[in-house]
């Protein structure tokens, strides 16, 4: 699919809608439905790499999978692994879903079952190691090759040593079977071995195994300066019937639960970078100096465990330098460079060196206006940039070192897809695989080969096994799922173009007609909204990324349609940019120019408009109700940002600055000072414990309304988070459709 054939025609792909063809429930749409994972999941293979060998997953047994015909041989049974087990005197595991093989070489298969994880020699038929924990509470860091966690490198030494916490306290276990206790004084004010800086920077865990095994890296995280969020927790011990708890058991009353929460200008957390050393059981901390008001991002290794490497960026996130410690000490050996932006720096990768010269390394960077790969070298010089276009790279997959070519995941295909490249040392870069739709690939460890999971607007699921030696091959096809939703009566969906409010920047939308459309009728129209950063909604997987949600308003006859605006990802770094320091302002304008697009076309009512989001969304929602209140008639808000004011440091300062340096920004996006515009219908929904847009957005936006006399709608869900999960979610849905039934139509 190229932009030329996506967008110069209306491009509809519409199912017969037969009298044989079933309808929706929300239950067959929503997550969490009964009906969800038969009628709206399409069949999937579970498939992983042992070395270069393809293996599928199974609940009975795991097969080695032909490459070149796609036949299987069984290589492992549930039945020889439960005589391992019943050996062992251990408990047997239910299925070998949750298995990987982190050595080419051995016969060992990492299993996983409820609270365990299991090391296994099927060969020799004994079982290495085992532990038990408490998974709700442990956070796991396995030394396995990185081929095993993520396809970039086999060089790690097979050290069969374990990281994980528990109870904010940092634990190893080695290959002999001892553990050591890292820390503890582990709490809610000081955290060990787990992500930090609210995830953000790309950081999703807290501890990093050197390539041999030998040292392990580690964030620790003080809280104990930062505000708390007084969340309230209402999950009560029983009591039998007209019983009075005594004075060995809890009261009925709901408890604070307080969450560090720091908001925009305020004192934020500090981090430190650890390195255990389990042979001697001895830690020492990296001599950053005082770590207040700056971030440690992206930490990285180096190929002989010796150096350890991380970008260091300043509170306002404009200044950011890739610092190299040494391992053994703990000192700063040097900065290799430093990069700026006069709005901001964000740093998402850490740097990976080449695996056929460790004296060269990837660098990532948005300095030409796209996320491109540069070769530098250890002195911190750039020696080339590997990509370059109008286009982003979105993640480095992993190496071929034989042909010194590294694979990667990008949009240079189209905006709206994701394709697997390689690239070589000179900077030729090519395609591999399918070119249409959204790919996920995960490498073979010698990188000649991908598992390649993929769909696009018709087609639900395809899985192919690719080789990365010649472009040329045809890939073996090892499944086409049918789509589940055949059965059902689709409604007609189409994408294209429109201009921003700039005149000039291309927009992409999604636009669902009614089940059953007539094109001589008059539908209300909804609009689903995001907007915000690292995000989007409209891409060519399948059905384009459509919400099982928006389906389903379709069949209660109403035109959905979704943009994503000047502010969301993948489109380069001025596209993003255009929101700094008023986030929400740019954004609605282009959301308007879709409400122009959604009024030209004959059969929209005009005058009933709706418009729904979550989180972002739901502060896009909001100020759309509150800044343009003449436009939409229902609006129905989840779990939205309210005010700046109270949003995290670390996201909230990237996008808007400080209170303190950008009041007018802050003032001028603020909706308590909107609320008084409010005159449609707007429901506004929360979870009772959000720690991501915490219930003093939602609230002190019901206060404000009070007082300025105008009258929204609020609903919540006590316990719940910031999303709604299982039932909650259908429950969820129904209640956001029931909004607009009642108040659109």
């Amino acid at each position: 699919m190229n932009k030329t054939t996506l967008l110069s025609i209306f491009t509809f792909f519409t199912l017969p809608l037969m009298a044989q063809k079933s309808t929706f429930t929300l239950n067959d749409l929503i997550p969490g439905g009964s009906s969800y994972y038969r009628n709206s999941v399409p069949e999937n293979k579970y498939l992983t790499w042992w070395g270069d060998e393809c293996i599928e997953q199974d609940i009975h047994e795991c097969r080695i999978i032909n490459k070149k015909d796609g036949s299987v041989q069984t290589l492992i049974t549930l039945e020889q692994i439960n005589d391992i087990l019943q050996t062992a005197d251990r408990k047997i595991v239910r299925h070998l879903y949750d298995t990987s093989f982190p050595y080419a070489e051995k016969s060992l298969v990492l299993l996983s079952d409820s609270n365990r994880r299991i090391l296994i020699d099927w060969k020799e038929k004994n079982v290495v190691w085992e532990t038990a924990l408490d998974i709700k509470a442990a956070h796991l860091d396995w030394n396995f090759p990185a081929s095993a966690l993520n396809s970039q490198s086999s060089t790690l030494s097979p050290q069969l040593s374990l990281a994980y916490t528990i109870d904010h306290n940092l634990y190893v276990l080695t290959a002999d079977g001892k553990t050591h206790q890292v820390s503890s004084d582990g709490s809610i004010d000081l955290i060990y071995g787990e992500s930090v800086h609210r995830e953000e920077f790309g950081i999703s865990k807290g501890t990093f195994w050197s390539p041999d095994g030998a040292l392990l890296a580690f964030y620790k995280m003080d809280q104990s300066m930062v505000s708390k969020f007084p969340q309230v927790n209402i999950t009560l011990p029983e009591y039998p019937v007209n019983s009075q708890p005594s004075s060995a058991t809890s009261s009925r009353c709901a408890t604070m639960s307080p969450d560090p929460y720091p908001m925009a200008g305020e004192t934020s957390h500090k981090v430190y970078v650890g390195i255990f050393n389990p042979q001697t059981d001895k830690t020492l901390y990296l001599n950053t100096g005082d770590p207040t008001d700056r971030y440690f991002t992206n930490i990285a290794w180096s190929p002989d465990g010796k150096k350890l490497y991380l970008i260091e960026l300043n509170r306002d996130q404009n200044h950011g330098s890739l610092d190299e410690y040494d391992a053994l000490t703990g000192e700063k050996l040097r900065t290799l460079f430093t990069e700026d932006n006069d709005k901001y720096f964000e740093p998402l990768h850490p740097i990976q060196f080449l695996p056929w010269d460790d004296t060269k390394f990837i660098y990532q960077t948005r300095k030409d206006g796209y996320n491109h790969l540069y070769i530098y070298n250890v002195e911190g010089k750039c020696l080339q940039q590997l990509t370059k276009g109008t286009f982003e790279v979105f993640d480095v997959l992993g190496f071929n070192k034989a042909q010194k070519t590294i694979l990667y995941a990008s949009n240079e295909q189209d905006p709206l897809q994701q394709n697997v490249y390689s690239v070589d040392m000179k900077g030729r870069r090519t395609l591999l695989g399918n070119k249409t739709g959204w790919h996920n690939a995960t490498l073979s460890e010698s990188g000649n080969y991908f598992i390649d999971n993929y769909s696009s607007p018709t087609i639900a699921r395809n899985i192919d096994i690719v080789s990365t030696l010649n472009s040329k091959s045809s890939p073996l096809n090892y499944l086409t799922a049918s789509d589940p939703w055949d059965q059902f009566q689709v409604p007609e969906m189409k994408v294209g173009t429109i201009k921003a409010a700039d005149g000039v920047t291309d927009l992409y939308y999604r636009l669902i007609l009614p089940t059953n459309f007539d094109p001589s009728k008059k539908y209300p129209a909804v609009i689903y909204v995001y907007g915000g950063p690292h995000a989007h909604n409209i891409d060519a997987s399948r059905h384009w990324g459509v919400r099982g949600w928006d389906i389903w308003m379709a069949q209660q006859g109403y035109v959905m349609f979704c943009l994503d605006n000047r502010g969301s990802e993948h489109r380069g770094l001025a596209f993003e940019q255009a929101t700094f320091r008023q986030l929400g302002v740019e954004e609605m304008k282009d959301q308007l120019c879709g409400v122009e697009y959604l009024k030209s076309l004959p059969f929209v009512d005009g005058d009933r408009l709706g418009v729904h989001g979550w989180s972002y969304g739901g502060y896009m929602t909001t100020s759309l109700m509150t800044t343009y209140p003449d436009v939409f008639k229902v609006g129905v808000a989840g779990g939205p940002v309210i005010d700046w004011h109270f949003y995290e440091v670390m996201y909230g300062e990237r996008y808007m600055d400080t209170p303190q340096t950008n009041p007018e920004g802050y003032e001028k996006t603020s909706l308590l000072n909107k609320a008084k515009n409010l005159k449609g219908r707007l429901l506004i929904i929360y979870g009772g414990n959000d720690p991501i847009c915490v219930p003093q957005h939602t609230l002190s936006f019901m206060r404000a309304c009070i007082d300025a006399d105008t009258y929204p709608d609020l609903f919540t869900y006590p316990g719940d988070e910031h999303n709604m999960m299982g039932t909650d979610r259908v429950h969820l849905h129904n209640i956001i459709t029931r909004y607009f039934e009642d108040h659109l139509k």
